[in-house]
């Protein structure tokens, strides 16, 4: 398994953007799917985006951050983004960083056996 830790959380006004970063630890980074999870108080954690190991890192989102939320990597620097953009007070939610080698859709929160601690965004109105 691989070693997670995410950064780059905090407290933004809606409209405003925040950058995760997740770093992994490990030789084979670049043979995981990785993926974003999030937890709102009171709520069970969903899906929020993905990108796969594959040449290309093909990538998912859901559809609540389709067209604002951006996810990248660097293999090189065994690291995962999530650029949040136009944020709203419903992102608030504390967001994981996980890591699978599974091959199915990378949607579902069971297919993924690492997981950071998690780090809050607060974005208020």
């Amino acid at each position: 398994q691989v070693q997670l830790v995410e950064s780059g959380g905090g407290l933004v006004q809606a409209g405003g953007s925040l950058r995760l970063s997740c770093a992994a630890s490990g030789r084979t980074f670049s043979s995981y799917t990785m993926g974003w999870f999030r937890q709102a108080p009171g709520k069970e954690r969903e899906f929020v985006a993905a990108i796969s190991w594959t040449s290309g890192g093909n990538t998912y989102y859901a559809d609540s951050v389709k067209g604002r939320f951006t996810i990248s990597r660097d293999n090189a620097k065994n690291t995962v983004y999530l650029q949040m953009n136009s944020l709203k007070p419903e992102d608030t939610a504390v967001y994981f960083c996980a890591a699978t080698r599974s091959m199915l859709p990378p949607q579902v929160e069971s297919r993924f056996g690492s997981w950071g601690q998690g780090t809050q965004v607060n974005v208020s109105s």
